[in-house]
């Protein structure tokens, strides 16, 4: 029989420290640290309340932890000295039942991790799904992890192993993620689609328009359908729009959403986790029967990324009225405009102007993403509150100084553009970090018809200057546009700024921002607030009707636009019934 709160609540110390035994490998300290936070109103609570004894019981405690882990496949299985929870978890990998080459080649790697790390590898093989790691994947994320550097590989241990903590108190309390599994198994099965050229090499690449683009909107409004929404359409720019009707006609509208396009050999839930979240809301809605005191709006952007043509935002930006008649002329790497991929996609020119919005009509806007960064994941929280989405500018720009010869030209007489560009990029360094929370970035540089014997005499780069508010943006672009400029008087260079890009720092509504908060809070989730340093169509509806925006945390060091890009079936579930509290909340408000 499952166990329950009241009951770890209500037996003695040693009878409670006996309930979460186990846990964590031959170390109860850990357990009896935790239980003087008692009572607990979650499990989340406990997750958390753990992980922080570890994070603060200092090095060798924590070295200490990760050498009580049984190495993968090692020694201990081979003798079946396993702990009997360790011994299911390898079990469900299949890493009881290895081939000979299989277990040579894992047992190759724990040789090599123990040599370069002095302690065992630890990953939680049951994986971020719960139904385990494939053998392919154990073997390819060892390999990977043996690239890391000491410290940032002793954290990834610690973190793998609260993740097993997790699933095992999720056992211990049978506690199953069943929406958060749902909403996991839609992101997988969208991402069968992918653009040529990507799809053969198993990336993930959908670009606007294109065949699996069009795929991935006609299952989200499948799913939409399936899901009991009352109307699904897929509108003029190929947003996928769905809406659950209030109990009442003429009630304002709750709109929520983000994108399903991505980057090139991106990830699987940048974008995609803010649709199916609340579609995982509405299905339950609608299984309970239950309506809204207000219609709910659930929207699938079509594009966010501007990776196709140069039109970032122009899902969401259609809907504020925002669509330029002139981007429908712009040519993809191939020669197609995108007045040709959407005649040939069956959508409407001439209804795009239709599709604006009336604020009027409108509570607000909220949306669930992804954090695309490391800072939830090193903290051990499942979510977080974004106050603000950074302001942002860019530019392309150029140095252009003189190419000479390598081997003739003495070091103080060269203008070398690349080297001003480099001294630039460590200035930008400096400078953003003086904010805490500013960001420069260098991510283009290139030097046009280099030779390994010629000083650079042009050097092309793009500048990308992000802030929570717009006056610090502004402060970091003066400080930065004047170093260049003096970096170039200095070395007898000059350089050219063009701005591609300028974009107004979206703070979140003080109101909305508080609904996450308590929904959060409720959930017995630490609150802990912070910016977004990435854009996201939040930023669009920002300039029409109030919006606030809720993390969750991603997996590998939060790394996104990228195939690692990861989270946990259990982090979402939680962002799922965040989202039902935040609903239930906001009803009690209007009814």
């Amino acid at each position: 029989m499952a166990l329950t709160l009241e009951q770890l609540n209500g037996v003695s110390h040693e009878e409670a420290a006996e309930i979460l035994d186990g846990l964590y490998e031959h170390s109860p300290w850990i357990a009896e640290a935790t239980l003087a936070h008692r009572p607990f109103k979650s499990l989340p609570q406990i997750k958390h309340a753990m992980a922080r004894v570890v994070a603060e019981a200092g090095r060798e405690a924590q070295l200490a932890l990760i050498r009580a882990h049984p190495e993968l496949a090692g020694k201990a299985m081979v003798s079946k000295t396993l702990t009997a929870e360790s011994t299911q978890e390898q079990s469900k990998a299949g890493l009881t039942d290895c081939t000979p080459q299989e277990f040579e080649k894992i047992q190759k790697l724990n040789a090599d991790y123990n040599a370069k790390f002095g302690f065992p590898f630890i990953l939680a093989v049951r994986g971020p799904r719960g139904t385990g790691l494939s053998k392919k994947e154990i073997i390819e994320t060892f390999e990977r992890r043996l690239d890391n550097p000491p410290d940032f590989e002793m954290a990834e241990c610690l973190r793998n192993i609260h993740r097993i903590v997790e699933m095992r108190l999720n056992d211990k309390f049978g506690v199953e993620p069943t929406l958060g599994n749902l909403v996991w198994d839609w992101q997988e099965k969208l991402a069968q689609h992918s653009d040529p050229g990507y799809a053969e090499k198993g990336q993930l690449t959908v670009t606007y328009l294109t065949e699996a683009h069009r795929a991935c909107a006609q299952r989200i409004s499948h799913w939409m359908r399936d899901c009991g929404f009352d109307e699904v359409e897929i509108d003029a720019v190929g947003n996928v729009v769905g809406r659950y009707k209030a109990a009442r006609p003429g009630a304002k509208t709750l709109m929520t959403g983000s994108h399903y396009d991505t980057v090139r050999n991106g990830g699987k839930y940048d974008g995609r986790l803010g649709i199916f979240t609340p579609m995982a809301c509405v299905r339950e809605l609608s299984r309970q029967g239950k309506r809204l005191p207000y219609d709910f709006e659930v929207i699938g952007f079509a594009e966010e990324e501007g990776q196709r043509y140069k039109a970032t935002f122009l899902g969401s930006g259609a809907l504020m009225g925002g669509f330029n008649p002139a981007w429908l002329d712009q040519k993809d790497a191939d020669g197609v405009t995108m007045r040709e991929a959407m005649q040939h996609a069956g959508l409407c020119i001439d209804d795009i102007p239709k599709l604006r919005r009336n604020a009027a009509d409108y509570l607000g806007f909220v949306e669930v993403h992804i954090e695309q960064g490391p800072v939830l994941n090193e903290m051990d929280l499942p979510l977080g509150i974004v106050t603000s989405i950074n302001g942002g500018v860019r530019y392309q720009c150029e140095i252009i100084g003189m190419a000479s010869h390598a081997g003739t030209t003495p070091m103080d007489r060269r203008r070398d553009a690349a080297c001003a560009v480099a001294e630039l990029a460590l200035f930008i360094e400096k400078r953003a970090a003086k904010d805490g929370d500013s960001v420069g970035t260098i991510g283009i540089l290139n030097v046009p018809n280099g030779s390994i014997n010629v000083v650079p005499g042009r050097c092309q780069f793009t500048l990308d200057l992000r802030a929570p508010t717009d006056a610090q943006r502004d402060a970091l672009v003066a400080d930065v546009l004047a170093q260049l400029k003096a970096i170039c008087e200095r070395r007898g260079v000059r350089h050219t700024v063009e701005e591609t890009m300028r974009a107004a720092a979206a703070p979140s509504a003080p109101g909305w921002q508080q609904r996450w908060e308590k929904a959060v809070d409720t959930l017995g989730v630490p609150l802990f607030r912070m910016p977004s340093g990435a854009g996201h169509d939040a930023m669009k509806l920002h300039e029409v009707m109030p919006q606030a925006m809720l993390f969750v945390r991603g997996l590998n060091s939060g790394i996104s636009h990228n195939p690692l890009e990861s989270t946990t079936s259990d982090d979402m579930q939680l962002a799922v019934e965040a989202f039902q509290l935040l609903l239930d909340n906001l009803s009690n408000e209007n009814s």
